[in-house]
């Protein structure tokens, strides 16, 4: 099947509007949570009218249902890149370094994706839990290999991924608390963050 010029210019213009909306809805979910967002606000945002914003999306739920999805994919990413590997502290150590990138170039979704799991939104468990459950699962399976092995202290392998996972997403999740209490931090903040994790990490972790 031929698709026209026409056709093909208003598919990119569609995919546009829609990514417009998202980021709009994206900085709405992030600032006020699924519960305090509205569709009203989102079309604000997005310089569009609500009608024509329901164009696009039916709802305030398909909005968050599309960015949960892809935030989920973006969260998952440094975490399904943990690997087997001969040097297992330093593999450790770089998926410090991803989570510290992601808060720093996708503060707003790692907000996100935190009101998600604090508020408990009933319609987002199942797109959340089940495809993290896999993944968290195997990467147990992994740290306790290399415990196992005696390639890494014997810790507790959920709680050093949640201690991960607090020390570098409190950088995106708080980042006005931090701004308002340490100014003077914000400039190299992440730089700054990433020297004092890895030797913290580097030290917990090392077989003596």
């Amino acid at each position: 099947m031929v698709v026209s010029e026409k056709t093909s210019k208003s598919t990119r213009i569609q995919r546009a509007r829609r990514e417009e909306i998202l980021q709009a809805a994206l900085e709405e979910f992030s600032q006020h949570g699924f519960r305090g967002a509205s569709i009203n606000k989102i079309a604000k945002r997005a310089e569009m009218s609500t009608p024509r914003l329901l164009y696009h999306f039916k709802d305030k739920e398909a909005l968050y249902r599309e960015l949960l999805k892809s935030t989920l994919l973006l969260w998952l990413g440094p975490l399904q890149m943990l690997s087997d590997t001969d040097e297992p502290i330093e593999e450790i150590c770089a998926y410090i370094c991803r989570k510290l990138e992601m808060s720093r170039k996708f503060p707003r979704q790692s907000r996100l994706f935190a009101g998600e799991i604090i508020l408990g939104v009933p319609l987002g468990q199942a797109e959340v839990f089940e495809p993290l459950r896999a993944t968290f699962e195997s990467k147990i399976d992994l740290l306790q290999s290399w415990m196992k092995s005696g390639r890494i202290a014997p810790v507790d392998p959920h709680h050093l991924i949640y201690s991960i996972w607090a020390t570098t997403q409190h950088y995106a999740d708080f980042e006005a608390q931090i701004a308002d209490l340490s100014p003077q931090k914000m400039p190299g903040l992440y730089t700054q963050a990433e020297g004092f994790l890895l030797p913290m990490y580097r030290k917990y972790l090392a077989v003596e």
